[in-house]
C-alpha cells in the first residue's frame, strides 16, 4: 500500500435547515499522519468526519484526497472507510464473512475473499475466531473484526467515531496502543473523533480541537496541552487552571502551581490522593478557583485540609496568555 496521501478540507460547511453543524473549516491532513478530532458533543466533529466518510452530504466546499475533490463519490467510491461506534457486524454471518463482506458485494471469488481476510485477521489478531459468530466475541474481539472488516477496502484514510467508547478503561488503553500500532504499520491517515482528551493526547501526531462548528486550535499534541490559544482550549484539555491576571485571562497547568511563602492568597477546598500526586483545590479571594497538582512526597511534608488558608505560587514564566 503506498503511503503520501494527503486529505483537504476546503471552506467545508454543513448546515442541517437553519442549524450551521460545521462552519466553512480549512484543514490539511497530512499523510500518514494519526489525527485526533476533539471536542465536546456538539461540536461538528462527527459531522466533520461522516461528511469526508460520505455519510453526509456537503451542504459547501470540497473534500480533497490525493489531488482529487471526492466530495460527491459514494461512501463506496472515494478511498475511505468507517469504523462505526456500534461495530455493527452482521449477526448470522462468521467473523471471516463479515470481514469480506464488501468484497462479496463487488463480486470477488470466495477464496481470494477468503484469503484477503484471514490475512487482516492476522494483523488484528483475530485469527483463532474466523468460524466463530459476533455473538460468541467479546466487546474488544468485536471491535477488532470492525476495524479488519473497514480495512479490507485498502483505504487511504480510515475514520474512527469514537471507537473505544464502549470498551472497559483497561481494554480502551490496551486498544489505543493496538490501534496506534496498526496506523504505523499500514501508514495511512486515521482520523479519530473523541471527547477524551487524554485518549488525543495518547494517540495523535496532530490534535484538532472543535467547537461551536469550528476549529479553535490545531497542531501536536504538546503544542495544544502546553500552549492553548483561548481559554476554551485550555479548560477542554484539562490540566490548566484559567485565571485573571493583570487585567488578561491567562492559562497555568495545575502542575507549575505550588504551595509558597509568597503568592496567591486562597482557601482549600477539596483534597483528593492520587497516588503519586495530590490533587488540590482552592479558592482565591477574588472567588476563582485554582487547581494544584502537587508530588505526594512534598504535599504530605505539610498536607494541608480543606477549609484552611494557602498562599500558591508559580514562576512567571509559566503563565501562558490566551486570546479573548
Amino acid at each position: 500500500m503506498r503511503t503520501g496521501y494527503d486529505l483537504e478540507l476546503v471552506h467545508l460547511t454543513k448546515r442541517y435547515g437553519d442549524t450551521v453543524a460545521v462552519r466553512d473549516i480549512n484543514h490539511v491532513f497530512a499523510p500518514g499522519s494519526y489525527v485526533c478530532l476533539l471536542g465536546p458533543s456538539g461540536c461538528g466533529k462527527s459531522s466533520t468526519l461522516r461528511m469526508i466518510a460520505g455519510h453526509e452530504s456537503v451542504s459547501e466546499g470540497s473534500i480533497v484526497l490525493d489531488g482529487s475533490d471526492v466530495s460527491s463519490l459514494s461512501p463506496a467510491q472515494r478511498g475511505t472507510a468507517m469504523m462505526f461506534q456500534n461495530y455493527a457486524l452482521f449477526p448470522h454471518l462468521s467473523v471471516r464473512d463479515n470481514v469480506a463482506f464488501s468484497l462479496r458485494m463487488k463480486g470477488v471469488d470466495r477464496e481470494t475473499r477468503h484469503k484477503q481476510a484471514n490475512d487482516l485477521l492476522d494483523l488484528v489478531q483475530m485469527s483463532a475466531f474466523g468460524d466463530r459468530q459476533p455473538a460468541q466475541l467479546s466487546g474488544g474481539q468485536q471491535q477488532r473484526v470492525a476495524l479488519a472488516r473497514a480495512l479490507i477496502t485498502k483505504p487511504k484514510v480510515l475514520l474512527l467515531d469514537e471507537p473505544l467508547s464502549a470498551l472497559d478503561p483497561f481494554l480502551r488503553i490496551q486498544m489505543r496502543t493496538e490501534l496506534k500500532k496498526l496506523q504505523r504499520e499500514l501508514g495511512i491517515i486515521f482520523i479519530h473523533v473523541t471527547h477524551g482528551q487524554d485518549e488525543a493526547l495518547a494517540l495523535a501526531d496532530e490534535v484538532v480541537v472543535m467547537n461551536n462548528a469550528v476549529i479553535e486550535q490545531a497542531g501536536t499534541p504538546r503544542d495544544v496541552f502546553n500552549a492553548p490559544r483561548t481559554e476554551f482550549v485550555a479548560r477542554f484539555m484539562g490540566g490548566h487552571n484559567v485565571i485573571s491576571l493583570n487585567g488578561g485571562k491567562v492559562a497555568l497547568r495545575a502542575d507549575d502551581v505550588r504551595l509558597g511563602e509568597t503568592g496567591l492568597p486562597a482557601t482549600v477546598t477539596t483534597v483528593e490522593y492520587q497516588g503519586a500526586t495530590v490533587s488540590l483545590l482552592a479558592k482565591t479571594e477574588a472567588g476563582e478557583e485554582v487547581f494544584a497538582i502537587l508530588p505526594e512526597e512534598s504535599f504530605f511534608k505539610a498536607p494541608k485540609s480543606p477549609g484552611e488558608a494557602v498562599t500558591l505560587a508559580w514562576d512567571e514564566g509559566r503563565l501562558h496568555r490566551l486570546q479573548a
